[in-house]
């Protein structure tokens, strides 16, 4: 869309809804006031119309031109109070005491039409107090890959973050080369991370750390309030959600790629969409982010990793817990100690569904590992393996047969899948349908994603983003006329490495 010319911050009010600002009412140490950085020529790529419905937001009295602006930093909505929020954080396990929103400015929060809170958080918008150094601002490319994979893992039914807007900002950033410019706009249940406890008990700030303890009871874990010891029961409420979330990642061969404490929302939302992909070949050792040289965030390592992270959080909690520091150690470890379970009971939930099966059963467990394991040693395609699988319940088809090269392994397998699924009363076709309702035929694969972004960023050329875009959006649906979406990378396709893009 055509760029326009800048809009003066002081101009008559844009409204695009009522904005409020919980957070902003916290302490001053929480944030730093700090309006956007307006762009030279701003333009729309994308903007998500049927979120801003559910948000409530009134943009259809909104002209685009003003829309532009707002979500490109030009123009600020009637209402708000542009904050950057304080965080610190460890990083692949090294503590920085002080991180915060160096590119990321929160406008305010909005009611949506469930009742729930969200935050409207512009990336890229400029410079702030916690920037260290750097520009402030965020390039295209990474900007577009955020707005397609987080719109994906939420019609993945993945509890994230989403994106509003997309907008380019008519001026190049410097990475590595000079690199078209843009600001996302992310909307969230909170922006709250592990880090931002730790920020305040780095320091020995413990009023603040109950204070923000307080804030996200009543934000995001009400029922917390009731029991007897709130703070655990916060801590023990965090964990299960961090634990379901991470099984489902498994479940869709999700790689996070940066699972650092500053990027786990404490909401139990997926946050910080860097070198994020999703495995084509199985390998559970699979790693992309270009800067994890160790693996530290490999597929398999995310749930030892989050325990890790929750643990660096119960840490913070443990001053709030009791007058005895050594019970309040053993409350906060017992809690961490559940993620175990809790993440495997999860996992082989939903390993269940992927599988097409309704009654727990004690080998379902070893079923599902012994696929995982064939097809690990055959390289199969995740996605595809499990979207295939269903169709051959009745015997008449076995397209994924196809997949393996041990035909014999992958034949005793099925035989004791087939088994299985005779001791359950469910028609074929009922599971069949059970089946393709939880294996996605579509992903974000990553040489998809990367040939879309290229023609983006270096041709200018967006069309291929938006068929892409609304392929995603509908993952659990063959279509014939996008088959290469659903296909894996043919030899020399594969993207082994993804970027962070800060």
């Amino acid at each position: 869309m055509k760029g326009m010319a800048l809009l003066n911050l002081n101009a008559a009010p844009l409204s695009i809804g009522a904005l409020t600002h919980s957070f902003a009412s916290m302490p001053a140490g929480f944030y730093a006031r700090q309006a956007p950085s307006p762009v030279a020529d701003p333009a729309m790529v994308v903007f998500n119309d049927a979120l801003a419905a559910e948000l409530s937001l009134d943009t259809v009295s909104c002209p685009l031109e003003a829309l532009t602006a707002i979500f490109a930093g030009n123009a600020l909505p009637t209402g708000a109070d542009p904050i950057a929020m304080a965080y610190a954080g460890h990083q692949f396990g090294h503590f920085t005491p002080q991180l915060g929103d160096g590119r990321a400015i929160l406008l305010g929060e909005v009611i949506d039409r469930a009742g729930s809170r969200r935050d409207i958080q512009l990336k890229g918008a400029g410079r702030t107090a916690f920037s260290r150094g750097g520009d402030g601002r965020a390039a295209l490319g990474p900007v577009l890959r955020e707005y397609l994979i987080s719109e994906a893992m939420h019609a993945l039914g993945v509890p994230t973050t989403r994106a509003l807007a997309a907008v380019t900002t008519g001026e190049a950033v410097l990475r590595d080369r000079p690199l078209p410019g843009a600001v996302l706009t992310r909307i969230a249940a909170s922006n709250i991370r592990v880090g931002t406890f730790q920020y305040f008990a780095a320091r020995g700030d413990y009023d603040a750390v109950e204070a923000l303890a307080d804030y996200v009871i009543d934000r995001h874990y009400a029922d917390a309030r009731q029991a007897e010891n709130p703070y655990l029961a916060l801590l023990e409420a965090v964990v299960a959600r961090q634990a379901s979330l991470v099984a489902r990642w498994l479940n869709l061969g999700f790689v996070h790629g940066v699972m650092n404490t500053d990027n786990m929302a404490v909401s139990g939302e997926t946050i910080d969409y860097g070198p994020c992909a999703f495995i084509d070949a199985y390998d559970p050792a699979t790693v992309f982010s270009s800067i994890d040289d160790y693996g530290r965030y490999a597929f398999k390592n995310q749930p030892a990793m989050a325990q890790w992270n929750l643990t660096r959080f119960a840490e913070t909690l443990v001053p709030l817990l009791g007058d005895d520091e050594q019970d309040n150690i053993a409350c906060a470890t017992r809690a961490i100690m559940g993620f175990g379970a809790a993440f495997d009971n999860a996992w082989l939930a939903g390993m269940r569904c992927k599988l097409g099966l309704t009654i727990a059963e004690d080998g379902d467990r070893a079923l599902a590992q012994s696929l995982l394991a064939a097809m690990h040693k055959d390289a199969v395609d995740f996605t595809l393996c499990f979207r295939m699988l269903g169709e051959g319940l009745d015997g008449a088809s076995a397209r994924a047969r196809v997949l393996f090269q041990d035909k014999d392994a992958f034949d005793h397998w099925r035989e004791a899948w087939h088994q299985r699924c005779a001791r359950e009363s469910m028609p074929v076709g009922l599971r069949a349908a059970s089946m393709r309702a939880e294996n996605p035929a579509v992903i974000p694969r990553n040489h998809i994603v990367e040939q879309v972004l290229a023609a983006a960023t270096r041709q200018g050329d967006y069309a291929p983003f938006h068929e892409c875009l609304g392929v995603l959006l509908d993952p659990y649906t063959d279509r014939p006329a996008h088959a290469r979406y659903a296909e894996p990378p043919a030899p020399g396709q594969s993207i082994l490495r993804t970027f962070c893009g800060t």
